[in-house]
């Protein structure tokens, strides 16, 4: 089964920057239902009866979010939840049931879900959990932009620069730092020159702060 495609979202050529809601329900007039309300709020949507379809798809690279029934055929809802954390698919998840209970609230939560709305939900209560979600993802590949920049920077740096840069951002003078790695105080000045051009970095604690992004996402 393919998505059912609301408002553009797949249409040749779509805003990229446009945000996308992506809902899998097994009940059609649900999911028709949420397709119509998003679609008067000029939102795009797609949407599937399955966790099978959706896993199936090739999403577009946009903002947004999704919003998951717990119960599903075949694979639940917080199974699903589960398979996508464990590909990188860092979307904010709504969920909505109308079997809801605490521990699968707390399940849900506990695994990163944004939001969890008991059916009958009113729409207003709907749109305002979307809109938090879209914003949070917006943020969220920002950040994710900015790192990819910085690690197209790092790469750069030839092997010595980076063992300088590993001691400038400990705090280390250019004495310290020739006596730890034995070269001369003249040399380390000129990689450190390279270090802080290379890296865009306007200053040490702006270095800093970049390396700590570039930790970040290595521990991720």
């Amino acid at each position: 089964m393919s998505g059912n495609v609301r408002g553009g979202a797949a249409k040749p050529g779509a805003d990229t920057a446009s945000p996308l809601v992506v809902i899998v329900e097994d009940d059609e007039g649900v999911r028709e239902g949420l397709q119509d309300l998003l679609h008067s709020v000029g939102l795009d949507t797609l949407a599937y009866g399955a966790t099978r379809d959706l896993l199936a798809a090739t999403l577009p690279d946009r903002p947004g979010c999704l919003i998951l029934d717990v119960r599903l055929p075949g694979s639940s809802g917080l199974d699903l939840q589960a398979k996508l954390a464990a590909m990188g698919n860092r979307m904010p998840i709504i969920f909505m049931t109308g079997h809801g209970d605490i521990p699968m609230t707390v399940q849900a939560m506990k695994a990163g879900a944004l939001d969890f709305l008991t059916k009958p939900f009113r729409d207003q209560d709907m749109l305002d959990a979307i809109a938090v979600a879209i914003e949070r993802d917006r943020t969220r590949r920002a950040s994710s932009a900015g790192v990819a920049e910085l690690e197209a920077l790092a790469a750069t740096l030839t092997a010595r620069e980076a063992e300088v840069m590993a001691q400038v951002v400990k705090g280390l003078l250019n004495k310290q730092i020739a006596h730890a790695l034995g070269i001369s105080e003249i040399t380390v000045k000129i990689h450190r020159g390279n270090v802080m051009r290379k890296m865009a970095a306007g200053s040490v604690a702006d270095l800093v702060r970049k390396t700590e992004l570039l930790k970040a996402r290595a521990s991720v």
